[in-house]
């Protein structure tokens, strides 16, 4: 594996919170450094070039890992093309409080820069669209269960007999295989079976019984009691207000932060000063403020996003700039269920 993929893949991983396992496959070497031989993008005069720019994303996610992974991909400048199935979506869409109108603020938080496409995977019409897509991207990422698009015909082995060229990024709780393969993952998940969820602080809480207790003198034995354990804890920090707290934990090594609701979090001082929040106008919500790009450079700015899509508010443009479908083509796949079109007004 060359180095352009090597350093690809530890962006991916950056991209990925903690517990989650990517694996990146790709059929043969890259022969060219990453930016080179990309497809040609056109720039009006005065325009920043952007990172990625000509890198074309096939986003086959949902929820939280994978959608956060395309959205910075996006905001480099790839074109992300994010399939989700017609009516339902991506699960988060539903997933509230809280709502910005109709739209829920989880899925808005993860998934500006995007193209929605709706596409039926199980109709055989949609299936060839989504190979058809994989031949003409350079990344796709995925985040279902292992095998599951195996079973569908859309695994790497199937997509990189279409695509020698494609990098296949899979997103899963515990890794490919194993006994647990088939878990779903999510951080809470993960610092549980790894062991971080520990107790720390003592000294700082003026409890400094809890360290000769015995019931909890191991992480085993704290485990096992648990609830007597957070009962104790609870009740100590309610003696003393957030603000006491934060104090006492300065300079004890104890890494500490205060539990902020969401206007505390926008109106955060260095929040402001980091330019965490960015502003941009929806179809249907209005005007959102969601958080901003993780990752600056010193020779561009992301500072003109396009918003979260709605469900197939882009199907028709795909399937006729990109695959080159006619528009009767179109419309017999919106008539027969295979895809869906959500028309912005």
């Amino acid at each position: 594996m060359s180095a352009s993929v090597r350093v690809f893949k530890s962006r991916v991983s950056a991209f990925c919170p903690v517990g989650l396992s990517p694996v990146l496959q790709r059929r043969n070497p890259v022969r060219c450094p990453v930016g080179e031989q990309r497809r040609s993008v056109t720039h009006t005069a005065g325009e920043q070039l952007r990172p990625l720019d000509g890198v074309r994303v096939l986003d086959l996610t949902r929820v939280l890992a994978g959608p956060f992974a395309t959205m910075i991909l996006g905001d480099l400048g790839a074109e992300v093309i994010k399939v989700e199935r017609p009516g339902a979506g991506d699960d988060t869409r539903a997933w509230g409080p809280p709502f910005v109108g109709t739209e829920s603020a989880y899925f808005l938080s993860v998934n500006r820069n995007k193209k929605s496409i709706a596409v039926n995977m199980k109709h055989p019409e949609g299936a060839k669209i989504i190979l058809e897509l994989a031949g003409v991207c350079d990344v796709l990422i995925e985040n279902y269960l292992p095998g599951k698009l195996q079973q569908m015909g859309l695994g790497y082995e199937q997509l990189s007999r279409v695509n020698q060229q494609l990098i296949y990024c899979s997103i899963s709780g515990y890794g490919q295989t194993g006994p647990q393969s088939q878990s779903p993952g999510y951080d809470s998940i993960a610092s549980a079976v790894s062991g971080m969820m520990h107790i720390t602080g003592p000294e700082v809480l003026q409890l400094m019984e809890l360290t000769e207790e015995p019931r909890y003198k191991t992480n085993k034995l704290r485990v096992q009691n648990r609830k007597q354990l957070l009962h104790i804890l609870s009740q100590r920090f309610l003696q003393e207000k957030t603000a006491d707290w934060l104090q006492r934990f300065q300079g004890s090594g104890v890494p500490v932060g205060p539990i902020n609701n969401i206007q505390e979090v926008f109106s955060d001082a260095q929040v402001k000063h980091n330019s965490l929040i960015q502003e941009m106008k929806h179809p249907t919500a209005g005007r959102i403020a969601v958080p901003g790009p993780a990752v600056r450079f010193s020779s561009f700015t992301s500072d003109q996003p396009t918003p979260p899509p709605l469900i197939g508010q882009h199907t028709s443009q795909v399937l006729r700039d990109t695959l080159s479908y006619s528009d009767d083509i179109i419309t017999a796949l919106l008539e027969s269920g295979a895809v869906a079109q959500n028309e912005v007004s």
